[in-house]
């Protein structure tokens, strides 16, 4: 599929991740990455060329009982620098914001693969968690405009208030906060799909943030590298159908 190029973009960030099985402690029951400490250094020298930036997270202190699934140490092209990878005991993530491009995203989501079952011992990673997260913001004032009239008009969003409510203690009907999540199912790629609504920042001004996020959890992952990349590739086209969907007309036209 062609990748659709758009001149303003909304979005903030783009996330990948990756997630194992971690084990449980013979003696202590805790569950652990028990080759986590080892493979730093070897991601290091695998990622160097790319990501020649190294900073250890304040998370690195955390205690090994409780730091799982937690990223500690991150690998980035420079200094406060776009895209890093993060890693910690359970967990990689790969990260870019706005001049991120699917062609090369993917790219660095292969490599990203490869290191990890580079460095890894034979057949220690087992898969039970993927993701693939788009985060989008365009500027919106609360207080004067109706979010709900908003999504309606400009991205075929419904949600309505029985109007009586508004009515007997004199309540606006401008919100002032927003927080709405819903999932559905899918079935290419196997997994979910999430949307969500929330008032949040952009460059410091009040912005409406909606994300698109799919994931699969252990009873549907695809177990071995090709199939994780196929099912990357379908949670990415389905992602950008829904986005193309929701701003057509009024808001493509902005970001255009």
């Amino acid at each position: 599929m062609k990748e659709k190029i758009l001149k303003n973009p909304p979005l903030i960030e783009v996330i990948f991740e990756l997630r194992w099985e971690l084990l449980k402690g013979i003696s202590s029951g805790i569950n652990r990455d028990p080759n986590y400490k080892l493979i730093i250094g070897r991601m290091y020298e695998e990622l160097k060329n790319e990501y020649p930036f190294y900073e250890q997270l304040l998370t690195a202190m955390i205690p090994d009982d409780i730091s799982g699934y937690v990223v500690q140490h991150r690998f980035r092209k420079d200094k406060n620098k776009w895209p890093l990878i993060q890693i910690g005991p359970g967990i990689a993530t790969l990260n870019d914001t706005e001049k991120y491009s699917w062609k090369d995203f993917k790219k660095r989501i292969i490599q990203l693969i490869d290191t990890l079952l580079k460095v890894y011992p034979e057949n220690a990673l087992k898969f039970n968690n993927i993701m693939l997260r788009y985060i989008n913001a365009i500027s919106f004032n609360f207080e004067k405009e109706n979010i709900f009239n908003f999504l309606k008009d400009q991205m075929k969003v419904s949600m309505t208030f029985y109007s009586e409510l508004f009515k007997s203690a004199n309540v606006s009907k401008n919100s002032t906060n927003l927080d709405i999540r819903v999932s559905f199912p899918t079935v290419k790629p196997d997994g979910t799909i999430t949307i969500r609504f929330a008032r949040g920042k952009k460059q410091n001004l009040d912005a409406l943030i909606w994300e698109l996020v799919i994931n699969s959890t252990s009873n549907y992952l695809p177990s071995d590298k090709d199939n994780i990349l196929n099912w990357i590739e379908e949670s990415h086209n389905l992602i950008e159908d829904w986005f193309f969907k929701l701003i057509e007309g009024k808001l493509l036209r902005r970001f255009k």
